[in-house]
């Protein structure tokens, strides 16, 4: 039996890797979940599955949680939590489904502690990368993505020697926008509506400006130990083909299936074994077709960025992963529009000199700076945007 602590339970990957566990168990069971300030739905599911431990952010909550959840479940509170279930002894397996910098503790903790992370959340691995993988190497700890994209390139590699891979290509839906008449009006009511898939705001913002496949380009190179002129992204608005492995025999590997996140999740929950799951088997014929298109820079900038960042390397990325959460924030409160995200994240881009092979503290005052300094390109952008 593997005992699994879902971080962000509450989130669309959490509910997922919630079905998912039921589904699987009782090999595997719920240990812990964790929420930000959902208490209705955090006591509901701790009601449901019953974990040794469940943590809400919002420490003014943790009596009222207290007294919802069954009587042997320990209640715990704050950021510090997070990181006392990821590292916790009695779990071997940590489902990482937070958003944003506050998963890189987590994360960091349960590398040492030699767990494997199933990991969904983008940004630890954009800003941390070389910290964390090298954490990984020395405790023995593994990390497999939960995007659909790194667990087909997880699958298509195999165990084959990193010389025999020649391309990885990165598959993208596209996003809502793909053949918009332009960008210059776009709602974050709009932004928010993906045709395929069903993720956090911030991931569906980030979908939208082609950000979200630059982070993943970022993620594939730590994962993988590929140089990023390797890393290819085509557009594929089936989201079938979740992405491809090119070898240097010119053999290509793709893994298909039908678009849902309960298949990545529970391939890093249970890898190496196959179980059956919960995801709908795939109908070509019903398909149809197949299409693949090279992504246009020039209309998602962001996606041009972001392989910018990781060719510099050093902490570059971590800028660009802070000030894009700050500009998708001020986007969704309609501080600024659509377009004027990328114009923030070049502002911010600009402005650092990189520090190259950063110890932890220079990624986190890399981090910092660049909150700020995003910040203040959002003020001096908001003011226009109200014109």
């Amino acid at each position: 039996m593997k005992r699994v602590a879902v971080l962000g339970s509450t989130g669309s990957i959490g509910r997922s890797a919630l079905q998912v566990l039921e589904n699987l168990a009782p090999e595997f069971v719920v240990f812990a979940i964790s929420g930000k300030d959902e208490l209705d739905l955090l006591s509901e599911q701790a009601g449901k599955h019953k974990p040794a431990l469940v943590s809400i952010g919002d420490e003014s909550l943790k009596g009222e949680l207290a007294r919802r959840v069954p009587g042997r479940t320990e209640v715990l509170s704050g950021g510090e939590a997070l990181t006392e279930i990821a590292s916790c002894s009695d779990v071997d397996i940590v489902v990482n489904g937070l958003v944003g910098s506050v998963g890189f503790r987590p994360t960091l903790a349960a590398l040492r502690a030699g767990k494997r992370v199933a990991l969904a959340n983008k940004e630890p691995l954009v800003s941390y990368g070389s910290i964390l993988t090298a954490e990984a190497r020395r405790s023995g700890a593994e990390i497999i993505a939960i995007d659909s994209e790194h667990s087909a390139i997880h699958q298509a590699m195999g165990k084959s020697p990193g010389d025999e891979v020649s391309r990885i290509i990165l598959t993208a839906s596209g996003g809502p926008f793909l053949n918009a008449a332009s960008l210059d009006s776009i709602t974050p009511k709009e932004a928010l509506a993906h045709p395929t898939w069903e993720m956090g705001e911030k991931v569906t913002v980030d979908s939208a400006t082609l950000m979200n496949k630059g982070l993943e380009v970022i993620e594939a190179r730590w994962l993988f130990n590929i140089d990023p002129s390797k890393i290819e992204v085509v557009i594929h608005p089936q989201s079938i083909v979740h992405s491809i492995v090119e070898f240097v025999d010119g053999s290509c590997i793709a893994q298909l299936s039908t678009p849902d996140m309960k298949l990545p999740i529970q391939y890093a929950i249970t890898y190496p074994r196959r179980m059956e799951s919960l995801t709908n088997k795939l109908d070509l014929a019903e398909v149809a077709k197949l299409e693949f298109f090279r992504p246009d820079f020039s209309r998602f900038p962001c996606l041009d960025l972001a392989y910018d960042a990781i060719r510099k390397g050093g902490t570059m990325p971590a800028v660009l992963s802070a000030s894009d959460e700050i500009a998708v924030a001020a986007f969704l409160k309609g501080e600024i529009g659509f377009t004027q995200i990328p114009q923030v994240l070049q502002e911010v881009l600009s402005n650092h000199t990189s520090k190259s092979d950063p110890t932890l503290e220079e990624a986190e005052a890399a981090d910092h700076w660049a909150r700020e300094e995003a910040a203040r390109a959002v003020n001096r952008l908001s003011s226009r945007h109200k014109m």
